[in-house]
């Protein structure tokens, strides 16, 4: 049925805007086909289409219409569609394959789109996908999810091209024409000793630009770069981005070759510490747009309970300052817009610092200059909008000492809330923190704090 659905991706002249996102229309013919139970239909339909667009297709349509689609559909299901369905509604569709189809769908799979899907089943789960599998195929994924979670024993893929040390071009090409197991992609052959550990890696363009006799070991790149097995999968994400890497050995504790990792996979990882990272920010954690409605908001209550008591906090602040408030009931109508710019100050800092402590741009030896480099921007955005607000309060409102005691808090607010972006969120990592998940209620706190007692105090101070 979707055999040849990998082979082409047609640009779709209806969406100029987005070419690569379904259309309604496309959406609606498959559910109409559905609908009527024209199975035919609904293979023409589907047929043209990506495994990555039909686990789109299956992630946006209800779970009625999900349930019935897959009912008709039967067998000549992809198992790449498994691999790229989100993990929210991917054991949903797992339960409603039938077993033969998982299976004849798990078997064209390689080992590490099979660790992938079955590392968060539960036990009868993978217990029927492993049961599909050949008796090797089965050992080495067995042997794959002994590895702790999110390391590189769990992102990489058993099937790795190696060849022996003293090879030379000719033989090596003689294998590879003569082998049945091959990858279906693979950049790499991995030299190995006697010990089946890696000594270099050559890539497939050198190999056959090079004489049948030349030696294996004359093409190896300059830096082979061996991952362990245990290593954290975010290390190898950044791994392959700092030092373009397409593909690399992984090796036992032992040194011994068990698989390699590529691009793709690693690119993978660091797409989901990338979404990781901004929905922690956002105080949603690991959320999707299909799962149901009390497990969004039981996920969402902890940060918005924490935000209560942050801004309780706040509010104990201004309470502080109750008699300056009655006496200037103006201060009460500029005091949003003091918290609300630092605020804004503060997450924008904050968003720059998380992503640097991610990818490692940010460190102690460079800490102090990003500071600085933060409170001088604090420093003039400070100054021209305390500028702009000051000349706004004095023209509007006629109250020039007014203006000027909203232009220093803005100024000192901003650069307090530029500082706090980046030393919070240093900080925590330093305690063992993440500080993608905790820096914001922190941030806004202080913020709001600073914001409010430094205007209400000036202006105490000033105006009272």
């Amino acid at each position: 049925m979707m055999d040849d659905q990998s082979n082409r991706i047609d640009h779709d002249p209806e969406r100029e805007d987005d070419p690569y996102e379904l259309t309604r229309r496309a959406v609606a013919q498959i559910i109409h086909a559905v609908d009527q139970g024209d199975r035919e239909q609904l293979l023409a339909e589907m047929a043209p289409l990506h495994a990555a667009d039909i686990a789109d297709l299956l992630e946006q349509v209800t779970a009625f219409d999900r349930r019935r689609l897959l009912k008709l559909l039967g067998g000549g299901f992809d198992g790449d569609i498994l691999s790229e369905l989100d993990e929210s509604i991917r054991e949903e569709v797992i339960q409603l394959l039938h077993p033969d189809v998982l299976a004849e769908a798990v078997r064209d799979l390689d080992s590490d789109d099979v660790v992938d899907l079955v590392e968060d089943l539960g036990d009868a789960q993978q217990a029927a996908i492993l049961g599909a599998l050949e008796h090797n195929d089965r050992v080495a994924i067995q042997q794959s999810l002994t590895y702790p979670e999110q390391s590189a024993g769990r992102l990489m893929q058993r099937e790795v091209v190696m060849a022996p040390e003293h090879w030379n071009v000719g033989e090596a090409i003689d294998y590879l024409r003569n082998s049945d197991d091959l990858p279906e992609q693979f950049y790499h052959i991995v030299l190995v000793d006697p010990r089946l550990k890696p000594v270099g890696n050559v890539t497939l363009g050198r190999l056959m630009a090079s004489r049948r006799e030349v030696l294996l070991k004359s093409l190896v790149e300059e830096i082979l770069h061996v991952i362990p097995a245990t290593q954290d999968e975010g290390d190898v994400a950044y791994a392959f981005n700092q030092y373009h890497l397409i593909s690399a050995p992984v090796v036992d504790e032992d040194g011994r070759l068990v698989g390699v990792i590529t691009i793709d996979d690693a690119m993978a990882v660091l797409d989901e510490e990338h979404e990781d990272d901004y929905l922690k920010l956002a105080g949603v954690g690991d959320t999707s747009l299909t799962d149901k409605v009390l497990v969004t908001a039981r996920g969402r209550f902890p940060w918005l309970m924490i935000n209560l008591v942050t801004a309780n906090i706040a509010a104990s602040v201004i309470s502080q300052f109750e008699a300056t408030i009655q006496q200037i009931v103006l201060l009460a109508i500029l005091m949003p817009i003091v918290a609300s710019m630092g605020g804004n100050a503060g997450t924008q800092s904050l968003a720059v610092a998380v992503r640097a402590l991610a990818t490692r741009d940010l460190t102690s030896s460079n800490a102090m200059r990003v500071i600085r480099r933060e409170a001088l921007v604090g420093l003039l955005n400070g100054l021209a909008f305390g500028v702009i607000m000051g000349t706004v309060v004095a023209l509007w409102f006629g109250e020039p000492l007014i203006g000027a005691v909203i232009a220093t808090a803005l100024l000192l607010t901003l650069i307090g809330a530029a500082v706090g972006g980046v030393v919070i969120p240093l900080t925590l990592e330093r305690m063992g923190v993440d500080p993608a998940v905790a820096s914001g209620p922190f941030v806004t706190t202080i913020t709001d704090i600073v914001g409010f007692f430094v205007f209400l105090g000036i202006a105490t101070l000033v105006l009272i």
